[in-house]
This record gives C-alpha cells, structure tokens and sequence, in this order.
C-alpha cells in the first residue's frame, strides 16, 4: 500500500517535489503512489515538465522563450555528457536519467513541442493536435513510466494513451485561458467544418460551433483512456500506479459533458480526491 498520501504536512518535500505540488497539483498526487525508492525520479520529471511547459507563460516574446528552451536543451546535453549543471531540477533529472537509463530522445521530443507553443497559430487538425500532446504529455508519462520500471511493452503503451488523453482534456479545459491570451490549441479543420466564430471565441463568447468542437476533441480523448484500460490484462499489478491520471481524466471528462462540452461553463476544478486514488491504487484500476 502506497505511503505516500498518509505524509504529514509538516514532513519536508524536495524541491523537485514542491514544484510539481504547487504547479502540476494532479500529477503530484499520482506521484505518491509511486514506489518510495522511485518517487523522487518521478517528481523530477514531473518538475522538469513544469519549468518547461510554462515557457510561453513566462515570457513576453518568442525569442525570449526560445532563450529558456536552449538553456534547457543545454542542461540535458550536459546531463548526458556528465556535466551538471547546479539547479535542483537540472540535478534530479541527472540522478533519474543515471539510474533508470532513460533515453535522451524522449526529453528532446518534450523540448521540441514545448517549442511549438511560442507558435500561436492553431494546429492544423485533430490528428496535429493529438501529435503534440503524444509529444508532450505524451512522452512524459512514458518516461514516468520508464522510471518504474516498465520501458516498453503494454505498460509505457497505456502511458503514452493515457497521458495524451490528459492533454487533450487539459486543453479543452484551458480553451477560456488561451482565448483570452488570443492562442488557439483547437484544431483548424474542426474549427472550419464547425463554423467556429473566432472573434466571437477570443471574445469569449459561448456557441454551439464551439461546443461541438470540444466534444470531438474530448470523444478522442475517451477513445484513448478505453484503448489503455483494454490493455489491462498485459499491465503488471506494479505499473498501474503510473497510470493514476487516468481516474482524474474521467471526473474532468464528465465536468465538460455536464457543461455541455461548452469551455466557458465549466465549474472550478476541484481538488483531487488522494482517496478516489487511493481505492484506485488497492483494487488496481486506472
């Protein structure tokens, strides 16, 4: 049984441990069900993922954002070549990579599409935009996978379709936050064949145009999280708790379709149940 969730709060987390509690809350709570002996390589990577995947936040212009993605792409080239650079994230992920073997390919594809989102324009169609969130959410949770243990076979494949399935739901969800920063991440033939009104959405105007979107989007999302979950037979007992996004995904799934798949209706997030994870975690579902 996972230890992780019964810490105290007053029991000192590492600083990759804080970064992903305080920027990425969901996938910190699924961290501790991790192995105790693998859980600080998993905040790593997750840390990791939060330094970079806020760059377009962070910045005020692309180039600036380029700048903090070479830096990073300069702090794993020196991972690999045995020169580490002195930052906690930059260190965590040197330990993770020493001791699980994890290929460099993978964080060059994360930095590669974390590049994409400097690019305002919208991905040209559905299968673009599940592209980049393979690439992204995608490849970390087969990474986070790797680290338990599990680098190929059925378990990293349930990975990958569950953590692109979390990206494809996260951007539904953010469609409001990216609107009002005029960024789309819906794709441009869904938006086209649905008659969205861009100027209307970037106004942040609700329609039934924009509604049908999302719920294409979203279908996809749930054709993936059943794709995994039919893997269920070849997934050992051990690798299922690097598959606990999945349970999130259905409650952020049935908060859209309870809003009408309309992105400007949805309810405040909620806090994610350590409990609904925890029950998860014994009977070994995802």
């Amino acid at each position: 049984m996972p230890t992780g969730p019964m810490r105290k709060d007053n029991e000192a987390l590492s600083y990759c441990a804080r970064e992903v509690r305080d920027h990425d809350h969901d996938r910190y709570l699924t961290a501790l069900f991790a192995p105790s002996d693998r859980r600080e390589a998993v905040f790593a990577l997750y840390a990791f993922n939060a330094e970079v995947a806020r760059t377009r936040e962070a910045v005020s212009e692309p180039i600036l954002g380029q700048i903090r993605l070479q830096w990073w792409r300069e702090a794993l080239e020196g991972i690999y070549q045995g020169t580490v650079r002195e930052h906690p994230v930059v260190e965590g992920l040197s330990d993770a990579v020493r001791r699980y073997t994890l290929e460099r390919a993978h964080f060059e594809t994360l930095l590669d599409a974390r590049a994409d989102d400097l690019d305002d324009s919208p991905p040209s169609d559905l299968a673009a935009l599940e592209a980049y969130a393979n690439a992204t959410s995608g490849t970390l949770s087969v990474l986070a996978m790797a680290v338990l243990g599990f680098a190929d076979g059925a378990p990293s494949r349930a990975a990958q379709l569950v953590g692109t399935a979390w990206a494809l739901i996260g951007l539904m969800r953010a469609v409001a936050f990216h609107a009002q920063a005029q960024r789309l991440y819906l794709p441009d033939d869904l938006l086209q064949g649905h008659s969205v009104d861009r100027r209307a959405l970037f106004e942040l105007k609700p329609s039934p145009a924009l509604n049908h979107v999302v719920r294409d989007v979203t279908h996809r999302a749930t054709g993936m999280l059943a794709e995994a979950r039919g893997l269920k037979g070849e997934i050992p007992r051990a690798a299922r708790c690097g598959l606990l996004l999945a349970p999130l995904a259905d409650r952020y799934l049935r908060d859209i379709a309870r809003a009408g798949h309309d992105p400007f209706a949805l309810p405040a997030a909620a806090p994610a149940q350590p409990l609904r994870l925890t029950v998860h975690s014994l009977l070994g579902r995802y």
